[in-house]
This record gives structure tokens, sequence and C-alpha cells, in this order.
């Protein structure tokens, strides 16, 4: 079996850098846990023992690990997600580390008691007897809950439940009572329910929300400005249901005049309102491959809400004039009414601009012919409507030559797509391809935005702006480290531009050392949030900038639109009387909801992906190193771009030394090294569709022979085509989570899976891209 060797660094601290000698001072310097903190339960271990992490942590890096004493006999046990006032001291010994801690309850913090949701299983004990089991979803919990005899609620074999923890009164796996039956674990939609209950999603709309909607009636012209006889147009995926935005494009001299055009949901979703609770308790609408949860009811957020063509529908705009150099010279909002002239998907308006034959299209999309004319397909057909596309990518290739100016960072990463069959079976998991139709998208909506900030500001009113912090000094020092060891270097100084860092990927674009790059530059940034106070956006190298352009599934859209509503005089539906004093506390939470959202987006992918391989146990794979951590490698499948954990047993045997710097693992005896993005063969070892997680081991090459690549593979990767979308950000992507040893096995704790912000680049999770 292979062997751990615990030595954090590897490496003499004074033959370090002064960047890493900073990096290992600070860290080791902060200070202990108090003796009595607040702390919540994130997990449990193989004995069901629960494993907590403290509510607030300042310090640097992960926050310490606390393994919870069991409760007294007769209390019910931790489950996760509960908090406790708990009294702690460190464990002594080097082999649990220094950031660990025992904990003791002192008194449980929540009302209701915890919440276990799982799969329920009957085992056969070795005395033959029959045990009902709870087999948990969270794979941070390592333990079975047993269910007494009359605690099951009826449940059957293979059902998904929830449960909460009774009373233990013996030694043994904790017990527990089941509270509600929520469908079969082989239904179709099971994986996503399994996501939003966990999470805690609203999935049903209060009856007064519903009401609201349902009473809601298209809005007249009045006073709004015409825009109908305008060819706006929208571009989503193939997939799409809500039209939240369309697009207009014309050459002015030597410059462009673009529209940007809104739906309007502050008309029908006023502040106060059962719509706007409803909307601001959800805080964004949440996609999972098989449904989406939205924000606003579908009366709303598919009808009149949704810019759907041929059909009248209000809308903010922006007007935006931007000069041959792609820079903004001048903008105007108003309130007008709208008629879209098309809806187009991504691909079709790629062919057409790319020349593609008519021959090539998807049954269903509308002829677009070279000049970008399209035929409007109603019956009796044959009317030409005029689709100016040629315009639009003349002022995207503008937009573009000035961002590129600008620097901004712009990581290259792939983002995958599941695609499930009409019984929400997992098909494939394919490359979703990135096409100038999805950037165009983009750098029209991130001007919209960037013009909605500015107009706020000049304007006096309340701005929900979107923010992303420059990176840490902490991890601005680790990464020129890591530069450092590749020969690479940054300026000097803690002020680092995004096209410094930008320089850096374009320098290793197409090298093997490409894919470790932008890994490392990825786990560098900060988070993406919501503020009403301005920091700047340190991705997309911007002032200023908030969100204007999906407020049928953000809230701090809406939001935006009721502040320009108010600040330019545009009618009813703007903010409330006290809304802009509640901003700093909207902005917590639906900075939260949006995470949430990522995180069972998230999740679900991997369920779906556990799902893909679970007849694939055997196999072997082409993979390359995501994360290094002391108990492991994590390993992304470059077929299907699934993340497991190949943990220190699925290593060849030796004692591995863990490299914190240089983010390897090193053999002593043998001198192996793993290092991040290093390409190996693995064989699958376990799938579990329940959690989500994947196992696999370290195929052994033979002595001098490389590490990757020599395998002959079992399973051919599938060549599906990926339907394409408008993918934003990797600066959208889930929270910075840090991989501890209690995250073993674990693929959402794969540090190179989490990513902050929201700049150009693929996202990593599947879900409906975002457009911004």
């Amino acid at each position: 079996m292979a062997k751990p060797f615990h030595r954090r660094g590897g490496r003499n601290t004074e033959r370090r850098s002064p960047d890493a000698r900073r990096l290992t001072e600070g860290r080791s310097a902060e200070g202990r846990l108090p003796d009595v903190a607040v702390v919540q339960v994130t997990g449990t271990d193989q004995q069901g023992d629960a494993i907590a992490r403290p509510v607030t942590w300042e310090g640097s890096g992960p926050p310490p690990m606390i393994l919870m004493a069991p409760e007294a006999r007769g209390r019910a046990s931790l489950a996760p997600g509960q908090r406790v006032l708990a009294r702690l001291r460190p464990i002594p010994g080097t082999f649990a580390g220094p950031d660990r801690y025992e904990g003791r309850s002192i008194r449980q913090l929540d009302d209701a008691p915890g919440r276990i949701l799982g799969v329920f299983r009957v085992r056969t004990q070795t005395n033959g007897k029959a045990e009902n089991r709870i087999v948990p979803t969270d794979r941070r919990a390592k333990a079975e809950w047993t269910v007494p005899q009359g605690e099951d609620g009826g449940a059957v074999a293979g059902e998904i439940v929830l449960a909460e923890p009774l009373a233990q009164h013996r030694l043994g796996l904790k017990p527990a009572r089941v509270i509600e039956r929520l469908g079969s674990m082989g239904d179709a939609r099971s994986v996503s329910l399994i996501a939003i209950h966990t999470h805690d999603i609203p999935q049903i709309f209060p009856e007064a929300a519903l009401a609201e909607a349902a009473r809601a009636r298209p809005a007249p012209l009045g006073s709004r400005t015409d825009l109908r006889a305008v060819p706006l147009v929208t571009i989503d995926g193939e997939d799409a249901r809500d039209f939240d935005d369309a697009v207009f494009a014309e050459r002015v001299g030597a410059g462009f005049r673009l529209i940007v055009a809104i739906a309007d949901v502050a008309h029908y979703v006023r502040p106060g309102s059962a719509l706007d609770h409803a909307a601001a308790d959800r805080g964004n609408s949440v996609y999972f491959p098989d449904r989406v949860v939205p924000m606003l009811p579908e009366a709303l957020s598919n009808d009149l809400c949704s810019l759907r063509p041929d059909e009248d529908r209000p809308c903010l705009f922006a007007e935006l004039s931007v000069d041959a150099g792609g820079r903004k010279t001048a903008h105007r909002f108003g309130r007008g009414l709208m008629r879209s002239a098309a809806r187009l998907t991504y691909e079709a308006v790629q062919r057409a601009h790319d020349g593609a034959s008519g021959a090539e299209r998807r049954l269903g999309e509308p002829a677009l012919d070279e000049s970008g004319l399209g035929k409007s397909e109603q019956s009796g057909g044959g009317e030409l409507s005029h689709l100016p596309l040629a315009p639009l990518y003349d002022a995207y290739r503008a937009l573009l030559a000035a961002r590129q100016a600008r620097g901004t960072l712009d990581l290259d990463l792939t983002e995958r797509q599941v695609k499930l069959d009409e019984a929400g079976r997992v098909t494939a998991v394919v490359p979703r391809p990135r096409l100038d139709s999805h950037r165009l998208i983009e750098e029209f909506m991130v001007l919209a935005n960037v013009a909605a900030a500015e107009e706020l500001e000049q304007r006096h009113q309340p701005t929900m702006y979107r923010v992303h912090a420059p990176p840490s000094d902490e991890k601005l020092a680790a990464l020129r480290v890591f530069l450092g060891g590749v020969g690479i270097s940054l300026p000097p100084g803690d002020q680092v531009h995004p096209r410094d860092l930008d320089r850096v990927l374009r320098a290793v674009a197409g090298t093997d050392a490409a894919p470790m790059v932008n890994e490392v530059m990825l786990r560098s940034q900060s988070q993406a949030a919501y503020s009403p106070d301005n920091i700047g956006h340190f991705g997309l190298a911007l002032t200023r900038y908030a969100h204007f352009t999906s407020p049928i599934r953000r809230y701090a859209d809406l939001l935006v639109h009721r502040a320009l509503i108010s600040g330019l005089g545009l009618g009813a539906g703007g903010l409330g009387a006290d809304e802009a004093s509640e901003f700093p506390e909207i902005a917590q939470r639906i900075t939260a909801t949006e995470r949430r959202a990522q995180l069972a987006e998230r999740e679900a992918i991997d369920r779906y992906l556990a799902a893909f391989m679970a007849d694939k146990v055997g196999a072997l794979f082409s993979a390359r190193i995501s994360g290094v951590t002391r108990f492991g490698v994590f390993v992304t499948l470059a077929a299907t771009g699934a993340s497991g954990l190949v943990p220190m047993s699925g290593l060849p045997d030796d004692y591995w030394q863990h490299d914190e710097r240089d983010q390897t693992l090193t053999g002593r005896r043998s001198g192996r090294v793993f290092r991040l993005a290093q390409e190996v063969d693995v064989r699958l070892a376990e799938a579990s569709p329940v959690t989500g997680g994947l196992i696999f081991q370290v195929v052994p090459t033979p002595r001098g022979s490389g590490s990757a690549g020599t395998a002959k593979r079992e399973v051919a990767a599938d060549r599906t085509v990926a339907p394409n979308r408008a993918t934003d950000g990797v600066f959208d992507a889930a929270a910075d989570n840090a991989a501890d040893d209690d995250d073993a096995g674990d693929p959402a704790s794969d540090p190179a899976r989490d990513a902050p912000g929201d700049a150009p680049g693929p996202g990593r999770t599947g879900r409906r891209p975002r457009k911004r």
C-alpha cells in the first residue's frame, strides 16, 4: 500500500525565495482558534462522528478542521449543516497536522433538528437479519445512518429520503428517522432533486406570487420609445426558453450604433410585492441538465418577460455609440416596446457568418443567407425580414480590439456539456465549442453593463456593483513562486494588472505548460461578488461594472433596472423607499444564493458524470492531474472532463512527499514525481452516482518510461457534437474552496474545479451559461 509521508513544503525554508518564505511564515504565524467558538458541521467520519469548521475564519488558507466528540448519551447526533457552540482544543501530535481541533458541543444553535438527505437501503447483517440504512448523498459524510424499526416512514429500498437524527443510546452507527420520501433514486429527475434539497433551493412559489404573475398583462406602448421597427434579434442556445436580451448594430460613419434591449422585468415585479419577495429569496435561477428552477414564475420568465419573436414586449434598452476602435463614446438608456425580429441560435448565426450553406441548417432554424438576411418561417412563408448580422460582427471585432487593448484575463478552460436522452439518462459528455457568436453576445452585454454602472453613478443612484478583487497578497506570492519555477516572471510589486497575467497565458499558449499555468492562474483569483461599494472588476479590467442584462434570472439585475428607472424618471417600477438602505444586506444574500446555485449545479453535474461512469469501473482513461494534496491527487479525464481522486492507496507503493509550493508528490524511494497538469493513465476503481464521487488508481508504467499515454484505452471518447451556448466567464463559477483530509474522495473539493468571478472564458459546470 502506498504510504503518505507528511512533510509540508518538501524543501528547506532558508533556500526558498522571499515570496515562498512569506507564504510559509504567514501560515504558521496565524492565531489559533478561541477556546469557545461557533462551528458548523460539514460532514462525518467513518464512525458517524461530526466533522466541523469554524463559522468565522479570517486566516489565510483553509479553515481548521474540528473533529467533534460524540453527543452525550440520549441526545441526537449532529448532522451536516447544523451549527453549534463548541469548546475547542488543539489536537496534539504531528500526524494530525497543525490545523486540527477537537470540539465538544456546549449547545446546538439551530431551532430545527439536523437534516440528512440520503438513499434508503436495506442491508443484510452477518446474522441474517435485515437492517434499514440511509446512505448520505453528501460525499463528505463517510458513515451510513441506521433507521430503527418503525422509523422508516414507509420508505422502500432505493428511495431518496429526508431524515432527522434520533437520540443515541449505544455505540455504533447513529440512528435517524425518515420524515419525508422524495422519490426513487432511479427516476430521471432524481439527480437534480438531490441537489435542490441538499442546498434548500426553493422550488414552489407562494400562492400570492403565482396569483400576481397570473394577473399580469402585456405592457402598452404609452410613453415608451417604440422600437418595434428596429430588427432586434435574440441569440441564445438551442434549448433556451427565456430570452431576456436582444441586440442590434448598424454602422454610423466610422463607428457603430448599438442597441441592447433587455426584458423590462421591473414593470411586472414591484418592490415589496409577493413576486419581489419570492425573487429576492431565490436570488437567481438555477440550471440543471434536466430542469430549471426559475427565479420568476413561468408566466413571466417564459412568457410576458421573454423577448419572443413577433410579440410586443416591454424593455429597458441601452443605446450605445462606439468608435472604430471599440471605445464607447456615448450612451443613453430608455424604456421601450420592442418586437423581436427572430429567435436565433449561436450555431445558426455562426454558420451564416461563416457562409455555411442552407443544407447544413438544422430543422426549425431560420434560413440565413450569406448577407445575413433571414427568411421568416411563417405559414405561407417567403417574406424576407432583414437581419443585419454583418454589422453585429463588425461591431464585435471593434469591441474585441478594445478589450484586448484594455488587457483582460482570458483563461483557456474547456467547458463540458452533459447530454441526456428523453428518459433522463446520460448519453454523452462532450466539450462545448466556443464560437465567435458567443463572444459577440458577451461583448455587447459587458458594454451595456459598464454603461449601466456609469449612468447610475452620474445620476447619484444606489448601485449594486459586480465586483472582483485582485488576487490576495498570499495568492499572488504563490503564483510568483510557481511561475518562477517554470521560468516565467511577473512584474515586481503587489499591483499586478490583468494584462500582466494574460500576457503569461499568451506566452504559454500551445505549449505543454499551458494547462498547468491556466489551472494555477485560475486558483490565484478571488471570487466575484455583489456589493453597493465599488472596488472595480479585476478580471475584466474595469473600474466600474454592474449586471444589467439578465433580470429574468438574476435579482441583482432587477435592482439595477429599478435604480435606472428611478434615476432617469422612467415611470413606475423604480426602487422602493427603503430599498437602497438594504443594499448591503441584499448584496450578501444574493452573493450567497449565487454561490449556492453554482455549487448545486456543479454537484448535479458530478452525479450525472458518476452515473455515466458507473458501468466503466475497471476501464483505463487518459487524465491530467488537476490538484495535488497531501492525501493524493485529483485527476480530470480527457474524454469527459469528469474529475475524481487518486488517494494515496491508488498511487504506486512508495513514501510520498508533498511539496505544497511546487504542488508535487515525490516518491522518496523511486524518485517519481506527480505534478499539477501532468498527464497520467488511470483506472476507474469506484463510481458513486449517489454522492457523485469517483475514485481512481494510477496505472503503473515500466521504469524509465513516460507516465502518460502508455496504456491501451478500454473506453473510447464519445464523439457526439455538443450544441453551442453562450458561455460566461470563469469568474462566475463556484467558490474557491480548499481540499482537506475530510474531503478525500470529493471531486467538488478539487481546487482546480473551483473558479472565482466573471472574466471572459468558458464556465466549468455545464449549467445554462451566463450572459453578462
